[in-house]
């Protein structure tokens, strides 16, 4: 029986590509996005909902929520600004669509992720996956991709040239240091649906081989 699907952080670089798979996934009949502004995308599939995380409101119940919400301290101007989009959007997400019938919740976080890190960026993102561990969903997928490639709408400084690098040197991370490898961000989009249509139960994390093993690439 066709799901419902609830994504958050869908104009985003993996986002706006999950959003393009589970319209295109017959998994779902029926696709929410949580969006500041229409995106002007149209498919018979798809809501958009206006919100502002600042006073989230109620939302369609769904079963499977996807989450690629996030900025960068630079852009959000401080870290408390950073930890509300990168912690506590994403953990008032999870509790509301909990209450509201979601089972499965799925994550985009970071390599490296790990609430005791002496990294602020590193330390949020831990933080943030020990809290949605601590809630009943029956099935959780934290996903730990490093570098993204792919094509933003929104052009960052010196990130092209991060990108060129990060390709050029992903080879040369081999053993222990594979997960640190750059990865597209269509590829880490693709497997959070594969994940959720696997609908495997208990906690799942999942870093660059992982990743690549679920998109089958």
């Amino acid at each position: 029986m066709p799901k419902s699907a609830l994504i958050a952080g869908s104009t985003g670089l993996v986002g706006s590509d999950c959003l393009q798979f589970l319209l295109a996934s017959p998994e779902y009949a029926s696709v929410t996005a949580l969006v500041r502004k229409g995106s002007g995308i149209s498919h018979p599939k798809l809501l958009e909902q206006l919100v502002d995380f600042e006073s989230l409101g109620n939302f369609p119940g769904s079963d499977d929520v996807f989450c690629a919400l996030g900025t960068t301290i630079k852009k959000a101007g401080s870290q408390p600004a950073f930890r509300r989009v990168d912690l506590e959007y994403p953990l008032l997400l999870a509790e509301r669509s909990l209450t509201a019938g979601a089972k499965q919740f799925l994550l985009v976080s970071s390599v490296g992720a790990n609430a005791k890190s002496g990294n602020f960026y590193l330390h949020t993102k831990g933080e943030l996956e020990d809290a949605l561990q601590r809630l009943p969903f029956v099935s959780l997928h934290i996903f730990r991709p490093s570098f993204l490639v792919g094509e933003r709408k929104e052009k960052r400084t010196g990130e092209h040239l991060g990108m060129v690098l990060a390709e050029a040197l992903k080879f040369t991370m081999v053993g222990a240091l594979r997960k640190y490898r750059s990865i597209r961000a269509a590829t880490v989009a693709q497997a959070m649906v594969k994940a959720a249509a696997l609908g495997n139960t208990g906690v799942h994390i999942y870093e660059h081989d992982d990743i690549l093993r679920l998109a089958e690439v």
